[in-house]
């Protein structure tokens, strides 16, 4: 087989897995920060006092 060709695939091989990892992680941290926006969302929205009493009048 020629060398050449070999080592042209392989290095084509190598950048296809650099790049793969790369977009793996990006997908990574927008699934973090989406998660930690979500719990930052859920802590603004509470509301302490809410479903502790019932005003009732008769």
């Amino acid at each position: 087989m020629n060398v050449a060709a070999m080592s042209v695939r392989m290095n084509q091989n190598m950048l296809s897995q650099a790049v793969s990892l790369r977009v793996t992680k990006m997908s990574q941290d927008l699934a973090k920060q989406a998660g930690n926006d979500m719990v930052q969302l859920l802590q603004q929205s509470m509301q302490p006092n809410v479903g502790r009493t019932i005003d009732i009048k008769v």
